[in-house]
């Protein structure tokens, strides 16, 4: 019970983890 949330909630959190990873390389380069 509730592993949609739970998954969806995990897969927003890397996505966003990634956007800034990739932002702070453009900035950087």
């Amino acid at each position: 019970m509730g592993y949609g949330y739970k998954d969806s909630f995990a897969l927003i959190v890397v996505l966003f983890i990634l956007l800034i990873i990739v932002g702070t390389a453009f900035v950087k380069y």
